[in-house]
């Protein structure tokens, strides 16, 4: 008899904000088999006897090819083992789901998508800001900065140069890059960003810019996001809603 493989998001690190169907799923594992950015508190939900394995991907690190995962899915399920495939934020936007689904689907082997919160929501909200604004944005665009050379160029082509939200997953490091690569898009060098490090982490830092100044931003620590556009100048105003609360003005 054949296991089960769930995709389950572990969301963008706090386990809080794992879904109660992620976490009950976590405690009944047998097989856990994680991405390189899941929390260990999360990890640590697994139960003792489950089998767990780092099969993440990170630049510039040498990691497992995508096919042994794949062979490592099929076994495991073909042992009769219920196993849970892990991937930090929602596991059907910028993973690899696609190719691990196809190759489930030929192999005849059932599997169930569990989705969790997404970095890009993570950010908005660490940041107090809003993704879509009727006044000011009514679009949001994912995109991923880590593509092969001229990809991202092309993606950003076709994007909008107002009223659109612009999260941008994996900036990487060069800023002097995305930024040029941003202005030829059509966008504005006032444009608002924000840059949310390690969103909902213990480590989380949140730096804010526009686009003519975000190279001058020094690049924090990975994962991060970038969120471009007008909703971005909302994190400014929120901060200082936030000071005058927690200082006793503006409560009347």
């Amino acid at each position: 008899m054949s296991g089960k493989i769930y995709f389950v998001g572990a969301g963008p690190g706090d386990p809080e904000l794992l879904t109660r169907k992620a976490w009950e799923l976590l405690r009944e594992a047998e097989v856990v088999l994680h991405d390189a950015l899941v929390a260990p508190e999360i990890l640590q939900l697994a139960p003792a006897t489950a089998i767990v394995c780092d099969v993440g991907k990170r630049c510039g690190r040498k990691s497992i090819a995508q096919e042994d995962i794949h062979a490592m899915l099929i076994w495991h399920a073909s042992l009769g083992r219920n196993v849970v495939r892990l991937q930090g934020g929602d596991p059907l936007i910028f993973g690899r789901a696609a190719e691990e689904f196809a190759v489930l689907q030929d192999a005849g082997i059932e599997f169930e998508v569990v989705p969790g919160v997404t970095a890009a929501s993570a950010a908005a909200a660490a940041a107090r800001i809003s993704l879509t604004d009727r006044r000011t944005a009514s679009k949001v665009i994912f995109l991923s900065a880590h593509r092969r050379e001229g990809e991202f160029e092309k993606d950003l082509a076709s994007i909008p140069a107002a009223h659109a939200t612009l999260a941008i997953y994996m900036p990487g490091k060069d800023y002097t890059q995305i930024t040029r690569q941003l202005l030829q898009a059509g966008l504005s060098p006032e444009t608002p960003c924000v840059v949310v490090s390690q969103g909902s982490g213990a480590g989380q830092s949140i730096s804010r810019a526009n686009l003519n100044s975000l190279p001058d931003l020094a690049p924090p620590p990975s994962p991060a996001l970038l969120i471009v556009g007008d909703v971005a100048a909302m994190a400014e105003s929120s901060d200082s809603a936030a000071l005058l609360a927690t200082s006793g003005f503006g409560s009347r």
